[in-house]
């Protein structure tokens, strides 16, 4: 069995807000409405958080390097209600400090988002990034995308020390 305590914790991806940020930002701004956009568009008034989890990863990535993440899973149901409008970021919250109460979850978690009108497939966002505008908080969404941890780790390296990206090299051996 793997030792999860030899296996240190990956970070979030830069970009990325995490569990923290998010309801850190949402309880300033508890009376606006909170309005998820993602593939061009608002989710709709009505929509629902049909469930949040809590989820404690181990792996290895294709270069065969032991990784470990916690992720907090936000599923959202995209459906219109009839008389509702965009949840308050206040209840939002509730929601969540519902679930911390049972079900405790990494603050610095990345955070998934998964999405879904009830028809189409689930589909995984992360969410990028967050704004006040007028009466309403707005948290955009955006596909996530499979990666190649080596490969990021490379890049960042490569970032790090030479102030830009450099070219990607060969990670699956």
């Amino acid at each position: 069995m793997l030792d999860l305590g030899k296996i240190e914790l990956s970070p979030p991806p830069a970009g990325e807000l995490t569990t923290r940020q998010l309801l850190e930002e949402l309880a300033v701004h508890g009376d606006k409405r909170l309005v998820f956009s993602y593939e061009g568009r608002d989710v709709r008034p009505g929509y629902h958080v049909t469930e949040v989890k809590d989820g404690r990863f181990a792996g290895l990535d294709c270069g065969a390097n032991p990784e470990a993440w916690h992720e907090t899973f936000i599923q959202l149901w995209d459906v219109s209600e009839d008389g509702r409008s965009h949840m308050p970021a206040a209840r939002f919250s509730a929601i969540m400090a519902k679930v911390a109460a049972v079900v405790p979850f990494d603050a610095a978690a990345k955070l998934t988002f998964e999405v879904s009108d009830g028809v189409a497939p689930i589909a995984l966002y992360r969410a990028d990034g967050i704004a006040v505008a007028g009466d309403a908080i707005r948290v955009s969404l955006s596909r996530r995308p499979a990666s190649c941890k080596p490969r990021d780790r490379w890049l960042e390296q490569q970032k790090q020390a030479a102030g830009a990206a450099g070219r990607a090299q060969s990670c699956c051996a």
